[in-house]
C-alpha cells in the first residue's frame, strides 16, 4: 500500500507525522515517547548503495548480511555502479555473494551506467510509478522496492505488507489477531513512519 504523493519527509513533516500518530494510536503514543524522534528525515540519498545493500540481504540474517555487505565493501572500496563494474562476478562471489546476486548487482550497475536507469527522475515519481520501475530489474521484488521508497526516497505513506517484521510486530502490538493491513489504515497519512517506530520497537525486543 503506498501514497500516490512523491514528496520526501522532511524533519518538520517527521514531527507532524509523529504527533498525528500519537493522537490517533495509543499504541503509536508509547512507542513514540519510548522510541524518541523518527528518523527517516536524516537518511541521505545513496540509491545504489540502498538497492545494492537490500540485494545482499535477501533471505539472510542481519548478522550473515552484515558480514557479507563488508567483505564486498573489502572488495569494491566503494558502493558505487563503477566500482562493481570494475571486479569481476568470481570476486564477489569470493566475497560471499551468490552467483545470482552477483549477477543481480551487476546488472544494476550495468542499467544505472547506460543511463537506461535514473534514479534522479525516480525523486518525482509516484510510489507506484517506482515499484513498477524497479520490480522490472532482475532480484528486485515488491518489497525491495518498498524499502528504497522509505530508505532511499524517504516517502512518508509506504506500508510494506509483505514485511515478516511488521506483520509480527503488529501481532505483538495490536493482538494476535491483528492484521498489519487493517492496522495501517489509522496510520495513513504516515505508515513509512508507523512502520519505522514498529521495527524500532522489534530491535529493542532483541
Amino acid at each position: 500500500m503506498t501514497s500516490t504523493k512523491h514528496s520526501a519527509l522532511t524533519e518538520r513533516a517527521a514531527r507532524t507525522a509523529e504527533k498525528n500518530l500519537s493522537q490517533s494510536c495509543p499504541v503509536m503514543a508509547q512507542l513514540i515517547a519510548t522510541h524518541g524522534p523518527c528518523l527517516l528525515s536524516t537518511r541521505e540519498f545513496r540509491p545504489f548503495e540502498t538497492l545494492t545493500t537490500s540485494i545482499i540481504s535477501q533471505q539472510l540474517s542481519s548478522k550473515a548480511a552484515d558480514t557479507i555487505k563488508q567483505r564486498v565493501l573489502d572488495l569494491v572500496r566503494n558502493f558505487t555502479p563503477a566500482a562493481f563494474l570494475g571486479v569481476s562476478t568470481d570476486a564477489l562471489r569470493g566475497a560471499g555473494l551468490s552467483s545470482a546476486k552477483s549477477r543481480y548487482i551487476i546488472e544494476l550497475a550495468n542499467r544505472i551506467n547506460n543511463g537506461s536507469l535514473n534514479f534522479s527522475e525516480l525523486v518525482f515519481r509516484s510510489d507506484e510509478y517506482v515499484i513498477t520501475t524497479l520490480t522490472e530489474l532482475p532480484g528486485i521484488g515488491r518489497w525491495t522496492a518498498e524499502m528504497f521508497l522509505i530508505f532511499s526516497l524517504r516517502r512518508p505513506n509506504v506500508l510494506a505488507l509483505d514485511d515478516a517484521g511488521l506483520q509480527r510486530a503488529a501481532r505483538l502490538l495490536y493482538g494476535d489477531n491483528a492484521e498489519l493491513k487493517s492496522v495501517g489504515q489509522k496510520w495513513r497519512p504516515y505508515c513509512s513512519v508507523a512502520s519505522w517506530y514498529l521495527w524500532r520497537f522489534l530491535d529493542s525486543r532483541k
